[in-house]
């Protein structure tokens, strides 16, 4: 029997850019796997986050979304209303529609934290986050559950931020941690990374990239020739995936 449009059950991702992002090939083959033969999930490219209403009434099947680069904090002024969690890390990348209205939660924290724990080691207690968009807030809110110090790199510093030009050996060797919250090396621009000084990592840093496609960035790949431990963001994508489908069908 044909799907009709009463029996369809929508998904799907909002941001700018996004036909790399697994999320529409996760999420159908879940489907498929569940025989959920009514669920669809599709990318909606928005070249503004202000295409976003027309966008909600255009697929009135549309059951959660998801959010990433560069609407994460963006996306908050449209939603009816925010989960507790969301709301103390201001980024959201999970939509759900309730008869509320729209609620936005945060997939991140839950996806990063259970990642990134396994490959800490004891000495690993002060980082540097790269970039300060949405993702960033999710990453500096574990680091802070997980009493891990850190400070915000960016090409435009505020505040206690520092920029990307005061980076030296002693900075580098002062924080063994490293994440990269930047979209720098995401394919099919694999070449381009972080403007750090690499050369002076160690075999006690971590590197974690939140990208995962390609599986090592160039980031990465400039850790793991001095020795550092690396990870990119394929699990912490996956965990955060299935945390939202949760959240959609509760």
């Amino acid at each position: 029997m044909a799907k009709t449009e009463q029996e369809i059950t929508s998904f799907g991702l909002i941001g700018r850019n996004i036909s790399y992002s697994f999320s529409k090939a996760y999420f159908n083959n879940k489907f498929t796997s569940m025989n959920l033969v009514n669920c669809s999930y599709e990318n909606f490219d928005l070249s503004k986050i202000e295409e976003f209403p027309a966008l909600i009434k255009r697929h009135n099947t549309l059951k959660g979304l998801n959010v990433t680069i560069p609407y994460k904090e963006a996306i908050i002024p449209y939603l009816d209303s925010l989960n507790k969690k969301a709301e103390r890390i201001g980024a959201v990348n999970t939509i759900k529609f309730t008869k509320d209205g729209l609620k936005g939660y945060n997939t991140d924290v839950y996806g990063f934290k259970k990642s990134f724990q396994p490959f800490l080691k004891k000495w690993h207690n002060k980082a540097l986050i790269l970039g300060t968009g949405g993702a960033s807030k999710a990453v500096a809110f574990v680091l802070k559950e997980l009493g891990i110090s850190f400070k915000y790199v960016s090409r435009n510093p505020t505040g206690d931020q520092i920029g990307y030009t005061e980076l030296n050996k002693k900075i580098i060797r002062s924080h063994n941690v490293i994440i990269n919250c930047t979209p720098l090396g995401t394919f099919p621009d694999t070449e381009a990374k972080p403007n750090i000084p690499y050369e002076f990592l160690t075999s006690n840093h971590l590197l974690f990239d939140l990208i995962y496609n390609p599986v090592k960035t160039a980031f990465l790949l400039s850790g793991e020739r001095k020795g550092a431990i690396i990870c990119n963001g394929a699990k912490m994508l996956e965990l955060q995936a299935e945390k939202a489908w949760r959240i959609w069908n509760s």
